[in-house]
């Protein structure tokens, strides 16, 4: 069966960039306002005694292993595949606009959550204010550090996949979109969690360095599984897509 592909006029190619920005920006801003505000349990894994010794206390309950990862972090893997699929598709130059413009779009909504915040209450009027304070008080804290990690992760997401992308003369689009993501989502991963540990905007549970170390590792090995699924996804699409070539000016 002939894989049906969208022609490749200015029109096209403006929708298509647009699409991927719009979901690239929609996943960054969703992430960040929902944040740390509730962690969840993925799943857990029981180990056998034997297999212990390969797996460190500090990530484990006795022999089990839990997933647990801030709701906000289930969008995130959406925001490196945008990103990996305007740089394969648009070129270096569109991809780190998409970046400075994700970064714009949440400066623009703490400025806006803050004068909304800072504006006298009609009283007897507003039924959720409690609930506007608290999504205030841990959005800023979540976006201020999300927006330092996300511009250093996603900056040499975008570089690493062309650097990967120069090196093999333009194939093996597997590497580098693992090799750029996976490495880019560790910074990310780290210096999320450490500033916000730092800041004191995580739970009261998290009292030590130990602690802030079990959070990066799984939301890495979260982001890392993430990466590795999405890769078929990034093939059928770009395959879908491969008339639209990267931008003879970059």
């Amino acid at each position: 069966m002939r894989i049906p592909r969208l022609r490749n006029t200015p029109f096209s190619r403006d929708a298509l960039f647009l699409a991927l920005s719009s979901l690239f920006v929609a996943a960054l801003v969703l992430g960040n306002l929902v944040g740390t505000t509730k962690f969840i349990h993925l799943f857990s894994i029981h180990f056998p005694d034997w297999f212990l010794p390969f797996v460190p206390e500090l990530v484990r309950d006795g022999n089990v292993y839990s997933m647990i990862v801030p709701a906000g972090l289930i969008a995130f893997p959406l925001t490196f595949l945008a990103t990996d699929l305007i740089s394969e598709l648009f070129g270096r130059r569109k991809a780190q606009l998409v970046v400075w413009i994700g970064f714009g779009v949440n400066i623009f909504m703490i400025t806006i959550m803050t004068i909304n915040y800072y504006l006298p209450d009609a009283e007897g009027v507003s039924a959720g204010l409690h609930l506007f304070d608290g999504i205030y008080g841990y959005m800023v804290g979540n976006t201020l550090a999300s927006m330092t990690a996300y511009l250093v992760a996603q900056t040499i997401d975008v570089r690493l996949f062309h650097f990967w992308k120069k090196k093999t003369r333009g194939k093996h689009l597997w590497l580098r979109n693992n090799a750029s993501t996976m490495v880019s989502q560790l910074v990310d991963s780290t210096a999320i969690i450490s500033i916000l540990y730092v800041s004191g905007n995580l739970g009261d549970s998290i009292t030590g360095i130990g602690a802030m170390v079990i959070l990066i590792i799984n939301s890495y090995i979260f982001k890392f599984f993430a990466a590795l699924f999405d890769t078929p996804l990034i093939y059928l699409i770009v395959g879908f897509l491969k008339n639209f070539d990267e931008d003879s000016y970059d």
